[in-house]
Formats: C-alpha cells, sequence, structure tokens
C-alpha cells in the first residue's frame, strides 16, 4: 500500500501539487506540423493585404508549446522573428489576441500587470483582477516571469503604484502566503476566522481591514468557502454586503473580487465577459484578456458558468458584439458554441 500511495503522491507532485484542474477551450492540435504552420504563416504574412483568416485559424488551433514551435521554424526558414513579423503584419485587437496568445499564459498575465502599472496613473481594474482572480500558484509563477521578462520585483513594483490599504491587500497576496488546501476540515479554526471577520468588520465601528486582509490572503480557499458560509451565522449581512458596507473604492473591489473568485472563479470571469459586452461594441481590451489568458486554463468552464448566468452561449455574445478577424479569433479561442 505505501507504494501505491508513494506512487500517487510523486503523481500530484509532478502534476504541480495542488495545481487546479484545467477546462481549457485551446488544446494541442493532433497533426502538428510546425515546419508547415511556419510556411502557411509566412506566406499568409506576405500576401498583398495579409492574409489574416490564415494566421488566427492557425495560432488560434494550437497550444502554447505548439506555437512556440511555429515560431521556431518560422525563424529558421524565414531567418527573421516571426512575432515581429507578426506584430508588422497585423494592428489594433487582432494584434493584441495574437501577439498575446505568442506568450505563455504566466508572461502574458505578469505583461498585463505590468501595463496597468506603467506610465501616467495606473488602471486599477485591470490590477485588481490580475492580482484578485490569480491562484497561489499562478501568483508565483507570475512573479518568477515578471523578474526574468522586466528585471523588477513585482512586489516593489505595486508597492510604488499603490497606497494605504489596497497597497497592503494586493501586497499580501503577492506574497503568496496561501496555505494549501487541507484534507482535513478544521471546524475549530473555521469558526474562529469566521467570527473574527465578523469581529473586525461588522461588529464593531470602523473596519480592522489588517485582520481581513491576514485571513483572506492567508487561508486556503477551500477553508474561505467555509468560513464565508459560517460567517452568517455571526453577521447578519453575508461577506459581500458585508465589504460593500465597510470599505470603498479600489480596496472594496478587491476584496469582492477576492470573494467572488473563492466561491465560483469561472462565474466571476463568466461576468466580467457579460459586462464587458452589455453595450453595442464590446469593451475589448477586457475581452481579449479574459478570452488569450484562460483559453489555456478554465475557458471552458467559464463557457458553462456564462451561459448559465445569461441565458445565452458566449459564442454567440462574441458574435454579436465583435466584428471582423478580431471577431474570427475570439470565436475561435472560444472553441464552439452552447
Amino acid at each position: 500500500m505505501a507504494l501505491v500511495s508513494e506512487f500517487l503522491g510523486q503523481l500530484t507532485l509532478n502534476l504541480g501539487g495542488s495545481s487546479e484542474p484545467k477546462y481549457p477551450t485551446v488544446v494541442p492540435f493532433p497533426d502538428f506540423d510546425p515546419d508547415k504552420d511556419a510556411a502557411r504563416i509566412e506566406t499568409a504574412i506576405k500576401t498583398k493585404g495579409v492574409d489574416e483568416q490564415t494566421i488566427v485559424d492557425i495560432l488560434t488551433k494550437r497550444s502554447y508549446p505548439q506555437r512556440r514551435e511555429i515560431a521556431f521554424a518560422y525563424e529558421k526558414r524565414v531567418k527573421k522573428d516571426m512575432i515581429s513579423a507578426l506584430k508588422g503584419a497585423l494592428s489594433g485587437s487582432l494584434e493584441s489576441v495574437i501577439l498575446g496568445l505568442m506568450k505563455s499564459t504566466a508572461q502574458f498575465d505578469a505583461t498585463e500587470i505590468r501595463a496597468s502599472m506603467k506610465g501616467l496613473g495606473t488602471d486599477e481594474e485591470t490590477l485588481i483582477e490580475m492580482v484578485c482572480s490569480r491562484s497561489n500558484d499562478e501568483l508565483m509563477e507570475i512573479k518568477k516571469v515578471y523578474k526574468e521578462l522586466f528585471k523588477k520585483d513585482l512586489a516593489k513594483d505595486v508597492a510604488g503604484d499603490t497606497s494605504g490599504n489596497f497597497a497592503k491587500l494586493l501586497l499580501a497576496l503577492v506574497e503568496t502566503k496561501r496555505d494549501e488546501p487541507s484534507s482535513v476540515v478544521d471546524y475549530e479554526k473555521i469558526d474562529q476566522d469566521a467570527r473574527a471577520l465578523y469581529e473586525a468588520g461588522v461588529k464593531r465601528k470602523g473596519t480592522d481591514v489588517a485582520t481581513w486582509i491576514s485571513i483572506m490572503s492567508e487561508r486556503s480557499v477551500p477553508h474561505l468557502q467555509k468560513v464565508f458560509e459560517r460567517y452568517k451565522s455571526y453577521s447578519p449581512y453575508d461577506m459581500k454586503e458585508s465589504i460593500r458596507k465597510e470599505v470603498k473604492g479600489d480596496l472594496e473591489k478587491s476584496f469582492l473580487t477576492l470573494v467572488e473568485c473563492f466561491e465560483n472563479k469561472q462565474l466571476y470571469f463568466a461576468s466580467r465577459l457579460s459586462d464587458a459586452m452589455k453595450s453595442k461594441g464590446a469593451k475589448e481590451k477586457v475581452v481579449t484578456r479574459i478570452m488569450v489568458s484562460r483559453c489555456e486554463v478554465d475557458l471552458m468552464k467559464i463557457r458553462s458558468e456564462f451561459k448559465k448566468q445569461t441565458g445565452k452561449s458566449l459564442y454567440q455574445t462574441i458574435a454579436e458584439h465583435t466584428k471582423g478577424d478580431y471577431q474570427r479569433a475570439l470565436l475561435s479561442l472560444c472553441g464552439g458554441d452552447d
């Protein structure tokens, strides 16, 4: 028996420990031939007026490791960097999607976080989405990649760009001190945390934000789900209502994002997508960011939450709110209608 459990332990280790199960819409292409793909992309880029369709059809239907291989084969063929060639050939939202796909998920996330802090003013909305919705494992990888790409420390950049309790919360998350999920349910600790959250907020005048931050940034997700359930037996308001009553602004948005992601992360992304496609057009940056960053992670599950929440498929919604090659790329990443 010991051997079997050792083997299973090894298996989970190799799969990255507690990493969450994946629900991708973009998976490895079965009859993959990087040389053939590279040749087709070369022709597509050279074509008068650029053959965007071919570029979209290939790159949105290959996994990230496969896209890397295509880029490698392209460079051998053409003696030019494929990413620079794509940059020159494409523009606008389509360019954002395709260049985004040429980065790994962690590289893309790190680049988005960096862009939200660079230049004048901070794009808090993006920063909150990126930091508060990513798991501990994802944030660890993002920190590593951020350092490699920008030769900078993510925590230092966040600290330099935000202030007050908002900064403290983001920094606590970036420190990635969250407990791993445990197979043992600690009812006493669940009760203590629920009571501490209540006593730090709704029960008193003012809010002891530090207590909220430490509990929400250090406890495992399954533990917090039970804490929020238990919280209702102390507080007349649930956790989200309490957050709205106690804090405001970016801090409020951050806590709400955290709680929504603890409760159902894919529903959070579905709601973001739905909000981004409420009016006539679409908030293309938000749509691009979620579709590109989640297509190899959990977009399949986001799709089913989207349908449950809105009654319409994500595919149909994208079709209605976007157009042209950008639409073609998004629908291809979406991977099907529901």
